[in-house]
Formats: C-alpha cells, structure tokens, sequence
C-alpha cells in the first residue's frame, strides 16, 4: 500500500524563503526514507511537503516537525492519504 503524508505551513510574510529551506532541510533528515519526497510552494509564502510511503495508513511513520513559531502565522496542517489510483 502507498501512504502519502502532506504537510502544509504557510510563513510569516517575507520569509517564505527561509520556511522553505527549514522543510529541505528536515526533509532530508527524517528518521526513514520515504520512497518519495515532493516539495512545493505557492503565493502567500506557503510550503507544502508530500512524501510517500510503502506502508499501511495507520502506520508509524516520522513527520517533519512544527517550525519555530516565529516563522510561521499558524499550525502546521497535516493530512494523510492512501494511493487509490496512478495514472
């Protein structure tokens, strides 16, 4: 089965360059590789970071963290989903 885990934060304006690097750099250091890592960003200094798992959904899988508070104007939100479908 493939997981995949989504986690979205938006920066405090101006330093959507710096959240940005925060999320490579904690990407590449999770405790396990996921078989895949996307990183994107779009307008209002958002970041969104998609990884891929061969695992069960409920599994226990690492997540990147919550940024420094400062850097960001809310929680971070996180969703999970299965691979239903690739085209």
């Amino acid at each position: 089965m493939t997981v995949a885990l989504m986690w979205e934060a938006r920066a405090v304006e101006g330093r959507g360059a710096e959240l940005l690097e925060w999320a490579r750099t904690r990407a590449r250091i999770l405790a396990a590789e996921p078989v895949r890592t996307e990183i994107l960003r779009a307008p209002q200094d958002r970041v969104l970071v998609l990884t891929w798992w061969d695992a069960e959904f409920n599994a226990d899988l690492p997540e990147l963290p919550e940024p420094e508070a400062d850097l960001i104007t809310r929680a971070v939100h996180r969703w999970r989903f299965e691979s239903v479908d690739v085209a």
